[in-house]
C-alpha cells in the first residue's frame, strides 16, 4: 500500500526513541497532508507563497454563515489544489454553542488509489471582529 499512497516524515516531526525521525505511510501520511495544508497560512512559506489554505484570512471574522460558507469553500479549493490523492466529498464549518469562537471544519474525502472513504475535524478559532 505504501507504494501508491507514499510516505513521508510523521507529522509533527520529532525524534523517536532510536535517535532517528518517524515515518507515516499510506491513510495517515494522506491524513497529516490534509492537516498541514489547513493549518498553514497562506503567505506563510517564502518558497511557495500560494500553498495552504485561506483559512487564516477569517481569524477576526464574525462567526455567521456567511463567514462559514466562505471557509467551507477555501477549505475545499485548498484540497482540491494541494492533495491530489484524495476527492473532497464534503466539507462543513460548525460553529460551537458551548465555544461560539470555535469552528469544527469537518472534511470528509475518499482515497483515490483504494476508494477508501474517511474523515478529518479541524478545529479553526476565530476571535470574532465587529459585526
Amino acid at each position: 500500500m505504501v507504494e501508491f499512497l507514499g510516505q513521508g516524515w510523521r507529522f509533527p516531526i520529532q525524534v523517536n526513541g532510536r535517535g532517528g525521525l518517524d515515518w507515516s505511510s499510506g491513510q495517515e501520511a494522506i491524513a497529516e497532508a490534509i492537516w498541514i495544508i489547513l493549518a498553514t497560512p497562506r503567505r506563510s512559506r517564502i518558497m511557495a507563497p500560494e500553498f495552504g489554505c485561506g483559512i487564516h484570512d477569517f481569524v477576526f471574522a464574525p462567526n455567521n454563515a456567511a463567514t462559514r460558507a466562505t471557509i467551507e469553500s477555501e477549505v475545499q479549493t485548498a484540497l482540491i489544489r494541494w492533495e491530489p490523492r484524495v476527492d473532497v466529498l464534503r466539507v462543513a464549518a460548525i460553529g460551537q454553542t458551548d465555544a461560539p469562537n470555535t469552528l469544527l471544519i469537518e472534511v470528509e474525502y475518499r482515497i483515490r488509489a483504494n476508494n477508501a472513504a474517511r474523515n478529518i475535524v479541524y478545529p479553526f478559532y476565530i476571535n470574532e471582529g465587529p459585526a
